[in-house]
């Protein structure tokens, strides 16, 4: 017999449920695949580390779909469930950088994250 894996539970943090919701539906797909994939314990292919969030399990999916980028940026750190930190549609026409105001959102709720866990702990 094959034990099923263990789920982990996927908690949507501020916007992003309902940020997710708006996307097209391909997009949301791609990010569902994605998020089922953390929730296994496992990495999909196209998830890579947030640039300016090292060390700290925090993982960034992108999607092109017809000419726009939808990005799920998600923490993985903590044992007992995947945080979905940001889903957002990049607008930034400056390259591929993620906008200063999208970084400090996810910064944001990483650190009520990061305090949710500090009162399990006590």
């Amino acid at each position: 017999m094959h034990e099923k894996p263990k789920t982990k539970p996927l908690e949507w943090i501020g916007t992003s449920l309902k940020d997710m919701r708006g996307m097209p539906e391909e997009v949301r797909r791609f990010f569902g695949v994605a998020l089922y994939t953390a929730q296994l314990g496992g990495k999909h292919p196209e998830a890579k580390p947030m640039k300016g969030f090292t060390g700290s399990g925090v993982l960034e999916v992108v999607e092109d779909y017809n000419t726009d980028t939808y990005r799920a940026v998600y923490t993985v750190r903590f044992a007992d469930a995947v945080y979905v930190l940001h889903v957002f549609q990049k607008k930034s026409k400056k390259g591929i950088a993620t906008p200063q105001e999208e970084i400090d959102k996810i910064k944001r709720r990483l650190s009520a994250v990061e305090e949710l866990h500090q009162g399990k702990r006590r």
